[in-house]
């Protein structure tokens, strides 16, 4: 299987969102915020099947879900809360204070948020790996409401999976809801959901596209572009798992980026070997080939330097290190979601069990986003507190920059609280 040499081709591919979703989601979220659960239930119906009934999951339904669960993958979904909890427990922030000899106080206060939706994926694409990621942080951060969002079946019946994570992470509160519906619902609340402050969690291409048009609305998590992960290698590295590591971030979809960043030229044929003696025994073969063939891509690189250089450039969600001495490495990267050091931590260990978060910046973005953590559902409010004679000392200068902008009410609010009574 023939990886391409050109890199361009893989770091400029964008999700679009046309015109047509775009017209159809703006109607979605207008009708919502207009005639509430009327509109909700009418696109559930619409879209899902799900006709009637009362949307919010009853108890008796998340506890047949959990009994009807596998005991041992009840096991690794706790497994994965406390990995997950383990790890973003050192996230955890806190209010501060700064107390000055001239009578000044000032510092920051920290609170969570009040009320957080999660969105889930339901029906063939259930993932309850979302609903941890997403709701054990919100939980750490003390946020004390938090609801899922997921897609009814035509059975009115929500995938079991999902329920069991989240009645793992405590969550309670799930609505029978999916697609840009959810979104408005959650943003504008109807006569039976309450608004939320923030939408995280992923989605198809509506889903996506309502987040983004009720952002400023409601806070979002992030717009979520296409996949990717790439592995800078050197000659070091097995092909074999170099290859593994690509296709498994190639069955996400068409659209998902594989790229391979070597200074081994050798490295590069024998991976692509191994890419086509594997690919032949994957259930989602057909999608992985059209992925690569759409977006794989395999670069030689003089020396690691410049393959840093080129990893930095891409800012990739994924980026995966498979040299000799990997840990040596990890000070050369400034661009990346999150970052796998060696060879026994593939991009998947992340995706469940390595405890960092899987909700991770795209398409470049982690040149200035980070993965989604305990700090995405936290707010601060700064304070200040200041004594008659600490402000008499700055009085002047107050006043002077105020005029200097041209805004005298400023100014003036100043200077009245020092004028002689009259």
């Amino acid at each position: 299987m023939q990886l391409c040499r050109d890199l361009s081709r893989a770091k400029d591919r964008k999700a679009t969102i046309d015109e047509t979703v775009e017209k159809s989601v703006r109607e979605i979220l207008a009708d919502v915020k207009e005639n509430g659960d009327a509109a909700v239930r009418k696109y559930s119906e619409k879209f899902d099947g799900f006709t009637g009934g009362d949307p919010l999951v009853g108890e008796d339904e998340i506890k047949t879900a959990i009994r009807n669960t596998d005991d041992d993958f009840m096991r690794i979904l706790r497994r994965a809360c406390a990995r997950i909890t383990e790890f973003h427990t050192n996230q955890i922030g806190k209010s501060w204070g700064i107390y000055k000899g001239d009578g000044v106080i000032m510092g920051q206060i920290l609170r969570p948020l009040r009320r957080v939706a999660l969105y889930v994926p339901g029906g063939t694409a259930a993932y309850p790996s979302t609903v941890l990621m997403n709701a054990i942080p919100a939980t750490l951060a003390g946020v004390r409401d938090i609801v899922v969002f997921t897609p009814a079946g035509r059975d009115g019946k929500v995938n079991g999976a999902i329920l069991a994570a989240a009645a793992c992470c405590g969550i309670r509160t799930i609505y029978k809801i999916g697609g840009a519906q959810a979104i408005a619902a959650a943003a504008y609340g109807t006569e039976t959901i309450a608004r939320t402050d923030k939408i995280v969690g992923p989605g198809n291409i509506y889903v996506a596209a309502a987040k983004r048009m009720v952002y400023g609305e409601v806070d979002i998590d992030m717009i979520a572009g296409p996949s990717e992960v790439l592995i800078i290698a050197d000659e070091t590295a097995n092909p074999k798992y170099v290859a593994a590591d690509l296709l498994s971030q190639a069955e996400h979809d068409e659209m998902a980026c594989s790229i391979l960043v070597t200074t081994c030229e050798k490295l590069i044929g024998e991976t692509e070997s191994e890419l086509e003696r594997q690919v032949a025994y994957l259930d989602r073969g057909a999608i992985i080939r059209r992925s690569l063939e759409n977006y794989g891509t395999a670069i030689l690189a003089g020396d690691l330097e410049k393959a840093f250089e080129i990893a930095n450039h891409v800012a990739p969600e994924h980026l995966e290190i498979l040299t000799k001495n990997p840990l040596e490495h990890l000070p050369k990267v400034q661009n990346a979601g999150s970052i796998f050091l060696g060879e026994n931590t593939p991009e998947p260990l992340g995706d469940y069990l390595s405890g960092t978060n899987h909700v991770l910046p795209t398409g470049g973005t982690a040149k200035f986003f980070s993965p989604l953590g305990v700090y995405d559902f936290v707010k601060f409010s700064s304070y200040s507190y200041y004594p008659r004679e600490a402000l008499m000392e700055l009085k002047d200068d107050v006043m002077k920059f105020a005029a200097s902008e041209g805004l005298h009410a400023h100014a003036n609010s100043i200077n009245v609280r020092f004028e002689s009574p009259e």
